[in-house]
């Protein structure tokens, strides 16, 4: 009996000194995580804070500043394992993660392709909400950008939702990056008219138009194109849409209107169907 109580004992002190090893290593490992959890935390809202005030998204900047968070957590993770003496579970973990990414990446690669394409136009700004753009043969307003794609209206009230990566790998055109934007319209007239005449009279009203810009980018006027039975004179003008009362399209069709009935007063001849809208 007394040998079976001096095994119990001595197994009792083995283990207490291997508890007096381990302990240290383990308040040092956890005060590492919290450590880094706090330091996540802290990173979290400085980087949204940041990215809020430098991109249209309030989505994509969440979700970046959460991605900082996350790397912290993890490497606390990986360090704890490291100080308590479990480097090999840590190298497995990070062995494991990888072969996991390889595989969830080739499997979702336009969904990954996506999504580091909207960082990269988060960040490059090629574009903000409200800008009219064209790519892949789409024109709009942006609405927004997410994680996977772009939101844009079209003129005709279509809301399209163009895949990231698609951005990236076609042309792009911003039409109101700089605020100004030009339109352009023809009218056709005789032959016979008087050109220099109608052109005087085009500008005139042109010039009494709210939200067409008068001075340094002025409206003007060419006869742009010889018919069968007409001349073409094609009127062009720019607005700044950074202006919120300016809507397009009532001044175009103002422009239109007054164009149109001034000519006819002046007894200029306008066939019918002369009339025709280039850009809009």
């Amino acid at each position: 009996m007394g040998k079976l109580f001096n095994d119990i004992w001595e197994s009792l002190l083995d283990n207490y000194n291997e508890l007096v090893i381990f302990l240290p290593k383990l308040v040092i490992g956890v005060l590492i995580i919290i450590s880094l959890w706090f330091i996540g935390n802290r990173s979290k809202r400085l980087i949204k804070n940041r990215l809020t005030n430098r991109i249209d998204d309030p989505l994509l900047a969440s979700f970046l500043a959460q991605i900082s968070k996350v790397f912290f957590v993890v490497l606390g993770l990986l360090l704890f394992l490291k100080t308590i003496g479990l480097g090999g579970a840590a190298t497995s973990i990070l062995a494991t993660a990888g072969v996991s990414a390889f595989i969830i990446g080739f499997a979702f690669r336009d969904i990954g392709e996506n999504f580091l394409a909207g960082i990269v136009l988060a960040f490059n700004r090629p574009f903000k909400v409200g800008d009219v753009i064209e790519t892949v043969g789409i024109v709009g307003k942006v609405q927004g950008l997410s994680l996977r794609e772009i939101h844009v209206k079209t003129f005709d009230g279509k809301d399209v939702y163009i895949p990231n990566g698609q951005i990236l790998k076609n042309p792009l055109f911003n039409y109101t990056i700089d605020g100004f934007r030009r339109f352009d319209f023809n009218i056709g007239v005789d032959y016979f008219t008087d050109l220099p005449k109608a052109c005087e009279i085009i500008l005139q009203q042109m010039h009494q138009i709210d939200g067409i810009l008068k001075e340094t980018k002025a409206p003007d006027v060419t006869v742009s194109n010889f018919g069968e039975h007409k001349l073409y004179i094609t009127v062009y003008f720019w607005i700044n849409t950074f202006d919120p009362e300016v809507s397009v399209f009532l001044i175009q069709r103002e422009a239109m209107n007054k164009c149109i009935l001034a000519l006819t007063k002046a007894g200029i001849k306008i066939p019918r169907n002369m009339f025709e809208i280039v850009n809009s």
